[in-house]
């Protein structure tokens, strides 16, 4: 897990430059999130290789999702969202009111290496966490499954190049997008890595939250 380390150090990075450039998340309650899109139905693997509907991990709660891929090592990818699923995932813990209302979903862009065990080898503690917010790490059982998930999102994803000699797995390439879904299934934002913004991101999740009349601090 170097490479989030790495991304650990770049978002406190950020962070302190936002802060310098005199950026204030706006208060959570103070503004409307739009209804972007409905999320869509699909097939998915928990990460114990249970088959589930993924409207059971996207309704019901806020969630925050992302795509990514196991062995992602772009700094301004996959482990970006990981780093900051983790920060974010200590602030609600602290919050009263949003631990037992929140979660957050990691699903695979490549179920053929993906398997349930390595998503659950990724998320590491993360995963296994039963008692503070729920981290989800999910695949599918082949990309026919996942397709159609990928198109509902509207996210893509591309082979960048083939592999290199003696290595089986296939260089990814994509747009990193992290999609804040409300409890109705309904995403209400999407983050480019250039908005991957703590409090950003928290204040949307408490705006969110207040819509459904929870109170969060």
């Amino acid at each position: 897990m170097l490479a989030v380390s790495l991304v650990l150090l770049l978002c406190s990075s950020r962070a302190q430059a936002l802060e310098r450039s005199g950026f204030v998340a706006p208060p959570a309650g103070t503004y409307r999130l739009q209804r972007i899109l409905n999320t869509p139905e699909g097939l998915v693997l928990d990460s114990d290789g249970s088959p589930q509907k993924l409207s059971r991990y996207v309704t019901g709660r806020v969630t925050l999702f992302s795509f990514i891929y196991t062995y992602c090592t772009d700094a301004r990818g996959c482990p970006l969202a990981y780093a900051t699923f983790h920060n974010l995932k200590k602030s609600i813990e602290g919050s009263p009111g949003m631990r037992d209302n929140v979660r957050f979903v990691s699903m695979s862009f490549d179920p053929q290496y993906d398997t349930p065990e390595a998503m659950r080898n990724y998320g590491g503690k993360d995963a296994r966490d039963t008692h503070g917010l729920p981290w989800h790490f999910l695949t599918s059982r082949a990309r026919s499954d996942l397709l159609p998930m990928l198109e509902g999102f509207g996210q893509d994803v591309s082979v960048a190049s083939p592999p290199p000699n003696g290595q089986r797995i296939p260089l990814l390439r994509h747009m990193l997008k992290v999609f804040l879904i409300d409890a109705r299934g309904q995403v209400r934002e999407i983050y480019s890595p250039a908005f991957l913004q703590h409090d950003m991101i928290f204040n949307d999740i408490k705006t969110l939250l207040m819509e459904q009349g929870i109170k969060a601090r």
